[in-house]
C-alpha cells in the first residue's frame, strides 16, 4: 500500500499490465519519451521499451484506427488522447468500429482496447481542453465509458477496462489528478466495471454523480447536512456505460428524493438518463421531482469565467434544499 495522486495510480495500473501482460500496449502523443502531458505515462518507456511504449503523429483518428487494428488481431492496445476536446477527429472510429466489431462480426471479433482521455474543466486550460462530452459516447452501445473519482478507484477500474473483452472509454477527471492522495495498493487489483459505490449512506436524499463533481458533492452535503438536519446518500456512479440501475433505483426506494450532479452541459446529459431511469423504476418512491445541477448549455469557457460555469457546493447545496423543501 502506497499514497498516491490520480495520476500516480494511473501510471502504476499501466505498469502492472505491462508487466502481467505482454501483449499490452501503450501509445498516443508523447506518451513515451516525454511520459504524457500530464505524466501519466512517466518512465514507462524507458523500462518496458519503445516497441511497447511509443510516440504516434498528432493523428487521434490513426491512434483509435491503429488500437482497433491491434486489439482485433489479439494484442491489449492502450490509446492516449491528450485531452477529450481533442477526440473529435476520432469519433468515427470509435462510433463505427470500435463499438461495432462484435456485433457486425457476430461475436467472431471482440476489440478489448482502452481509449484514456483527460477531461474536464477546472485547471484552466484553453479552449477545447476542458470538454466533458462523455454523453456523445454513452449514446453508443458496444463502448464503455468509466470515470473514476479517486485514485484507488483510477487503478482498479483501469487494469479492470484493460482486461475488459470490449472497447473502453476510461475519461480521467484532470481536476483530480494531483487533488489529493490516499492509500493505493502496489499490487494489481480490479474495481468491477458497471458498479457504482456508495461513497456515503443517508436516508433523506440520493446525489448521484461522477468524476471531479464528488468533492463538491461531498462538501455541500456535508453543509446541508449541518443546516437542514438530513441524512444524503452519495452515489458514485464509476460507470457510465452500462450505468449500475440497481444501485439508483434501490437508493432511490429509499430516501424518495434524488439530485443528479454533473460537469457536462443539462441538455441531453447523461443526468436525463439517470431520471428517466428513476422514473421507469421508482416514480411511485418519489416525494419530489429529481434535480439537475449540471454546466451550462455552452461550449466550457475560457479560464477568466471557469469557476462561474463549474457546479460548485453552494450551486449543489441550493439543488439539495429546493428538493428537501418541495
Amino acid at each position: 500500500m502506497q499514497e498516491m495522486t490520480m495520476i500516480q495510480a494511473i501510471n502504476n495500473a499501466l505498469r502492472n499490465a505491462l508487466e502481467s501482460d505482454p501483449g499490452v500496449l501503450i501509445f498516443g502523443e508523447d506518451v513515451g519519451h516525454n511520459g504524457g502531458v500530464f505524466r501519466a505515462t512517466d518512465g514507462l518507456q524507458q523500462q518496458f521499451g519503445e516497441e511497447r511504449v511509443f510516440d504516434t503523429p498528432l493523428a487521434e483518428s490513426g491512434i483509435v484506427g491503429t488500437a482497433i487494428g491491434m486489439a482485433v488481431n489479439g494484442l491489449k492496445p492502450i490509446a492516449e488522447i491528450q485531452f477529450m476536446g481533442f477526440i473529435y477527429s476520432a469519433f468515427e472510429q470509435i462510433i463505427s468500429h470500435a463499438a461495432r466489431i462484435r456485433t457486425r462480426s457476430q461475436g467472431s471479433y471482440t476489440v478489448p482496447m482502452v481509449i484514456r482521455a483527460p477531461y474536464g474543466a477546472g485547471i484552466r486550460a484553453p479552449e477545447l481542453h476542458s470538454d466533458s462530452s462523455e454523453a456523445f459516447f454513452v449514446h453508443q452501445p458496444g463502448l464503455k465509458v468509466v470515470v473514476p473519482s479517486n485514485p484507488y478507484d483510477a487503478k482498479g477500474l483501469l487494469l479492470a477496462a484493460i482486461e475488459d473483452p470490449d472497447p473502453v472509454l476510461f475519461l480521467e477527471p484532470m481536476k483530480l489528478y494531483r487533488a489529493f492522495k490516499e492509500p493505493v495498493p502496489t499490487e494489481k487489483y480490479t474495481v468491477p466495471l458497471g458498479k457504482a459505490k456508495v461513497m456515503k449512506e443517508g436516508t433523506d436524499i440520493s446525489i448521484f454523480s461522477w468524476g471531479a463533481m464528488l468533492p463538491a458533492v461531498r462538501q455541500a452535503v456535508q453543509k446541508a447536512e449541518q443546516e437542514m438536519h438530513i441524512q444524503a446518500q452519495i452515489i458514485d456512479l464509476r460507470t457510465l456505460s452500462p450505468l449500475d440501475e440497481e444501485t439508483i433505483i434501490a437508493s432511490v426506494q429509499k430516501t424518495g428524493r434524488a439530485v443528479v450532479v454533473h460537469e457536462a452541459p443539462k441538455t441531453a446529459g447523461v443526468g436525463s438518463e439517470i431520471i428517466a431511469i428513476i422514473n421507469d423504476k421508482a416514480l411511485f418512491h418519489l416525494e419530489a421531482p429529481v434535480a439537475r445541477i449540471a454546466g451550462y448549455d455552452v461550449p466550457p469557457p475560457l479560464f477568466q469565467l471557469e469557476d462561474l460555469y463549474i457546479p460548485d457546493a453552494d450551486t449543489i447545496r441550493a439543488g439539495i434544499e429546493r428538493t428537501m423543501k418541495y
